[in-house]
């Protein structure tokens, strides 16, 4: 398998488990993809893939948004009585090592068309074939107007197919369809060949997130056997369900107790980070991915159910999204297109 030649990613440096809650929805099984799925006035469906590549010198994640819910305007829309989610979808693609390049344009209702396993955002677009979920890529980054263009391959190990909610009224739902994959990214601009383990998830939700949520720890850690889901919860009505799960290749799951918690170095922006570690072993930012002011995405070295391991993991908080100061930068990132 191709890797590329470029630099490794560098930088400075009382539980509610899973047993608490009632973790799957009943219903239709998840095999894969659904783009065609109604989303509520206000409310948000997104599809988000991760990967570092083999040699550990590259990663890449990309958020297809409907409802895009970090947009500024989308939450101006939502503040003057409106919120028509596909009036705001979005691309998200940040390119991390040498070449890195972040994008998020954002486009009207004219510019989406989706059936159940095709969705095209402008002109970038995902199919899913029952195997592989292919992303189509044409964007440009932002601030600076590079351009992004190549093809993502996402080839699961197995499919998971239930749905766990994360708020207590049931209005906000996670869906890891495939919590092991093999990715494989082919950019022509940057120029970019490598392959890596990933992962393929879906959230969606009947209101914006800050309605529901002030912060969440999420990570997924690369196990020599699987990956490990934790997700750590803070809604508006306190503490969420804490979500502990581990997962085989072949997509089976089964919880397990999550292990204490233990903050990280703040990031720059002062969004503070934890995660969850086995007891007396600890857990290190090898990398900042992202810094913002509400947002932070980082690599990690950590120790759970008895690996020491990697893991992609990302703090949010939305007392500071929901922030006017902040909502006033967005636009700097985030334009919006004429069509």
């Amino acid at each position: 398998m191709p890797t590329s030649g470029t630099a490794p990613l560098e930088s400075g440096a009382g539980n509610k488990n899973v047993g608490d809650v009632s973790l799957a929805q009943d219903g239709e099984r998840v095999q894969g993809p659904r783009f065609d799925a109604p989303v509520a006035p206000g409310g948000y469906s997104w599809w988000y893939v991760d990967a570092l590549s083999d040699d550990g010198r590259n990663g890449i994640t990309l958020i297809a948004l409907i409802g895009s819910v970090f947009s500024p305007y989308y939450a101006a829309m939502r503040r003057r009585g409106g919120g028509d989610p596909l009036h705001h979808v979005s691309l998200n693609v940040a390119i991390y090592g040498v070449g890195k390049r972040w994008c998020m344009t954002e486009r009207g209702r004219g510019a989406v068309h989706r059936m159940k396993s095709w969705l095209q955002i402008g002109p970038s677009s995902l199919e899913w074939d029952g195997d592989c979920l292919t992303i189509n890529i044409d964007e440009i980054a932002a601030p600076l107007p590079k351009r992004i263009r190549g093809v993502v391959r996402v080839h699961p190990t197995g499919l998971h197919g239930k749905s766990y909610p994360l708020d207590s009224a049931g209005r906000h739902h996670w869906e890891p369809l495939a919590p092991c994959a093999r990715v494989e990214v082919q950019l022509e601009r940057p120029s970019l060949r490598w392959w890596g383990a990933g992962y393929l998830d879906s959230n969606r939700g009947d209101e914006p997130l800050e309605a529901a949520f002030r912060r969440w720890d999420w990570s997924r850690t690369a196990l020599e056997r699987g990956a490990a889901v934790l997700y750590d919860v803070t809604g508006r009505d306190g503490p969420g369900p804490m979500l502990g799960l581990r997962f085989d290749t072949a997509g089976g799951v089964e919880p397990f107790e999550a292990p204490p918690f233990v903050k990280l170095p703040s990031t720059r922006w002062r969004v503070e980070r934890g995660t969850r570690v086995d007891r007396q072993r600890g857990a290190r930012v090898v990398a900042t991915l992202e810094d913002t002011p509400f947002y932070a995405r980082s690599v990690l070295e950590t120790n759970l159910l008895g690996e020491t391991a990697t893991a992609m993991h990302e703090s949010l908080c939305l007392d500071r999204f929901n922030s006017r100061w902040v909502q006033t930068l967005l636009p700097f990132r985030i334009p919006r297109a004429l069509r």
